[in-house]
């Protein structure tokens, strides 16, 4: 897919997505050995964007599975379409002298089927196999991950009425935690891993150009000094990369042309996330921030 790494990092700019060397190695790597790719780190720091980004840059489909609590294997797998088949069972009814056995055979079909994201990433895709991402997988608990141990293995899926469906070629594969819990060993070893950490100030500054290419450039240096120096406080929820793009849209669209204490005050729910740490940096300590970010700030 990629002869070296510099065409993983170019190929993801190209997406307006900024991958730092170590990434872009882990990312061509796992493409390299056909391995799931497990990304750990703070939200916001660009898992999922990168899992986009590379869809797009390799032209094949993106199927998300958007994880949660109680998330279970059916559910990531597939429905049976009920009130389609409730529909049949009536019509045969009515027309009479059903053949119950024909119309069993009939209502556990692939027409009844409805794919969920597992299955369909088995299924052949036009352009190649789909990246599938498996988002935010510390949401869900361990029987599913002993479940996505046997899929990821074999990158096939059992359905009792059909038999097994096994992946032609086997999906690009993956995975991300903001850490909420530890996601266990067994399903970690499987994986290529990475740490995505809140970027530098050279690079979030890229990021911010390629994401808000409208923002003037001594704004985009204060917003990312500002937020960097932000993620030193003692919050709840420190702010990432997104929030920092966030931001800078919200005082794009404000006609901001440089931070001010009042401007920070009225936009700080674009970067803060909980009511304790919008307390704890307005007013002075908003101002105090925003000098020592301004004094800090490259020449």
């Amino acid at each position: 897919m990629f002869d070296t790494i510099d065409d993983v990092q170019t190929a993801l700019a190209a997406e307006n997505y900024i991958c730092p060397r170590a990434l872009a190695t882990i990312v061509f790597l796992a493409l390299k050995l056909g391995r799931p790719l497990f990304l750990e780190g703070e939200a916001g720091t660009g898992k999922t964007e990168l899992a986009k980004a590379l869809s797009t840059a390799l032209g094949r489909r993106l199927i998300r599975l958007q994880c949660y609590e109680g998330l279970d294997a059916a559910s990531a797998v597939y429905e049976w379409n009920f009130a389609e088949q409730m529909i049949a069972i009536r019509t045969a009814e009515a027309a009479g002298g059903t053949d119950r056995t024909a119309l069993k055979a009939e209502l556990f079909t692939e027409g009844y089927l409805i794919e969920r994201p597992l299955l369909q990433a088995m299924r052949p895709q036009p352009g190649g196999a789909p990246v599938l991402l498996i988002d935010e997988l510390d949401r869900t608990d361990a029987p599913f991950e002993a479940f996505l141990l046997e899929a990821l293995s074999d990158f096939q899926v059992t359905i009792p009425e059909l038999g097994t469906i096994k992946a032609p070629t086997p999906p690009i594969v993956i995975l991300t935690s903001n850490r909420t819990r530890e996601v266990h060993d067994a399903l970690k070893r499987r994986c290529l891993y990475h740490w995505v950490d809140y970027p530098d100030f050279d690079s979030e500054l890229d990021i911010l150009h390629a994401r808000a290419p409208a923002a003037a450039e001594a704004l985009s240096r204060e917003v990312v000094a500002f937020v960097q120096r932000l993620r030193t406080e003692d919050l709840f929820k420190k702010p990432g990369v997104a929030e920092t793009i966030d931001w800078a849209k919200c005082l794009l669209a404000l006609d901001v042309i440089d931070l001010s204490p009042a401007v920070i005050a009225d936009t700080l729910g674009a970067i803060l996330k909980y009511q304790d740490d919008i307390q704890k940096i307005e007013g002075s300590k908003a101002k105090q921030i925003l000098d020592d970010a301004r004094a800090a700030l490259p020449l």
